[in-house]
């Protein structure tokens, strides 16, 4: 493998990583201080700058500890783009799938032999095999759907809604990427028009507002309350609309 095929390697991995559990992330491992990329080796921190460079990567804040800084970051639409332009939805979508299902079939035994040598760590080991069979198969419940949406190749919007807002399917296409990619959180309204604007510079917020509120009607998307309102950092994308405060989008 060549130093170019080791940096975008580690860059799937990464951003796939920083998808799939949401929130910042130091973006380099210290020690036992879990971090998105492993360490400052070559190929790793070029990967690393290339990331925050490009914008797959949004830089949180910096931690300045003692003359040591730690960059905090969290992946950003580009970065989402990223995982799908360097991946085959449905191939990739399949590859997964079938993997996830040898791992559910191989957790058992391997926690039977685990157990045969270390009885001490019984309790432990039974946890954490309950914890990962649970999200494999969410997993795969999700990628099940996901792929008998994108094999029956339906149209997502009828022909009214597209010519009115025009920028609605790349909003359900991103909704659906962004799944696609391993991400199991809502999207933020933020973060949605972000992905939007990018490809219709026009875009204002009413209009996105008003578009959502007919997708939703549609029951395209799911639009849903923050979780906790200290998670709304922009809170003029909120969107009031019957009597709800809505944050959050999903399809």
């Amino acid at each position: 493998m060549d130093a170019t095929d080791r940096v975008n390697e580690l860059l799937v991995e990464t951003l796939s990583q920083a998808l799939a559990m949401p929130g910042e992330h130091r973006l380099f491992r210290a020690g036992k201080l879990v971090g998105l990329f492993p360490g400052k080796a070559a190929a790793s921190v070029e990967a690393a700058e290339f990331a925050v460079r490009e914008g797959l990567l949004q830089r949180v804040r910096v931690e300045v500890r003692g003359k040591t800084e730690i960059e905090w970051v969290q992946i950003a639409p580009k970065g989402v783009e990223f995982l799908h332009s360097h991946e085959s939805p449905v191939h990739a979508l399949h590859d997964m799938r079938a993997t996830l299902r040898a791992n559910q079939l191989a957790i058992p035994v391997w926690l039977d032999a685990m157990r045969s040598g270390l009885r001490d760590l019984e309790t432990r080991l039974s946890t954490d095999a309950d914890r990962w069979l649970e999200r494999l198969h969410a997993m795969d419940r999700r990628i099940s759907d996901t792929l008998r949406r994108l094999e029956a190749a339906a149209p997502l919007l009828p022909a009214d809604v597209l010519e009115s807002h025009p920028w609605a399917i790349d909003a359900l296409n991103y909704l659906d990427r962004r799944v696609s990619a391993g991400a199991t959180d809502a999207c933020s309204l933020p973060e949605l028009f972000t992905a939007v604007a990018g490809h219709h510079a026009t875009l204002s917020l009413p209009a996105f507002h008003e578009g959502l509120r007919c997708l939703r009607k549609r029951r395209a998307v799911l639009l849903m309350p923050a979780d906790d309102p200290a998670t709304m950092t922009r809170p003029e994308f909120a969107m009031l609309d019957a009597g709800g405060v809505f944050y959050l989008a999903r399809r």
